[in-house]
């Protein structure tokens, strides 16, 4: 059982569970709850909106999505058997796992992640949505059997793919209270807001994500460069790579500091960004320059996981100040 947690990633997928919650109910659930509709029947006034999309079918959405990760996670292990003697001396599938059952339990995992993702297309009346979980499976498959071989593409996927994951939650979110509030509202409100905030922390979480895909490349170097993978490091140096992902790192910071500036400008999520995400991006950077051996980059690596933490427990703070005001 430890070593099927540990093949699955559990402690990702609990993050993917904790990410699609939080969007739903600390981000999505009181953004909408700041518009207020006067619906046909009954004469209560101004109302405020609230969540439509079942809980249950939410519950289904997220299954879905962590099936999918996991299914994505098994595949990568069994591909990455060479490569991961080298950079952990460690491996799973072939050693605990027989690499035929590993097969096996992707090929579940996908069927169970892609079934459920046509079955909640289906519930909100847009069936054809459940091939995007069918793309999904299909671009982890070849990231890990291809894609992470070629130079920034595989990187570029699991960025794209991780900044899916909040997006997702709006997606599936809209058509329920598109359909509710057009047949019960007196006026269809907009909620182009909700893609505002959920597009902040899906490129929040694009970049994170990004920076440290390049990490992780770094630190693998040798396994990669064995196997004649053509990663950032591999064809640019170490150095270069590391100028990257520190250039990646200010740039991150830029934007966040921007997006308070422009969109927010309260003292709060000042001193969240300063002290919860922008000093350990800045560590992050220091190891990457500074540190010359693996453990500095492995710390670096876990220094990213806390910021991309940090960065989705933000909705935390989001349902505080908007509940109560606060910019």
């Amino acid at each position: 059982m430890i070593a099927f947690l540990r093949l699955i990633r559990w402690q990702n997928l609990l993050l993917i569970i904790a990410t699609m919650a939080l969007m739903r109910f600390a981000v999505i659930g009181p953004v909408i709850g700041k518009i207020n509709v006067v619906l046909i029947e009954g004469n209560a006034g101004e109302i405020p909106m609230t969540l439509q999309f079942p809980w249950f079918d939410f519950v289904l959405l997220v299954l879905a999505t962590v099936f999918i990760a996991a299914g994505g996670y098994v595949i990568n292990d069994y591909f990455d058997i060479k490569t991961d003697l080298i950079n952990r001396g460690e491996v799973i599938v072939g050693t605990k796992i027989p690499r035929r059952k590993a097969m096996m339990l992707h090929s579940i995992l996908n069927i169970a992640g892609v079934g459920l993702g046509f079955f909640i297309s289906w519930k909100i009346g847009y069936f054809w949505m459940g091939i995007l979980f069918l793309i999904v499976t299909g671009l982890l498959y070849f990231y890990s059997a291809s894609y992470k071989r070629q130079f920034l593409v595989g990187n570029l996927i699991v960025a794209l793919l991780v900044a899916a994951v909040p997006m997702l939650v709006a997606v599936y979110e809209w058509p329920a209270l598109y359909r509710f509030y057009a047949e019960k509202a007196m006026t269809i409100p907009k909620v182009d807001v909700v893609f505002w905030w959920m597009g902040g922390f899906a490129l929040f979480a694009f970049l994170s994500t990004l920076i440290r895909e390049v990490i992780k490349d770094i630190e693998d170097f040798e396994g990669d460069l064995a196997y004649g993978r053509n990663t950032i490091p591999v064809v640019t140096g170490d150095v270069t790579a590391r100028v990257i992902s520190v250039c990646m790192i200010i740039i991150t910071i830029g934007m966040l500091y921007s997006a308070w500036h422009f969109f927010l400008s309260d003292r709060i999520t000042f001193i969240y960004i300063t002290a919860a995400i922008a000093l350990p991006l800045l560590a992050t950077a220091g190891f990457l320059v500074f540190g010359r051996d693996r453990k500095h980059l492995h710390l670096a690596s876990r220094l990213m996981k806390v910021v991309m933490t940090t960065g989705i427990l933000y909705s935390v703070l989001v349902k505080i100040i908007i509940t109560w005001d606060l910019v």
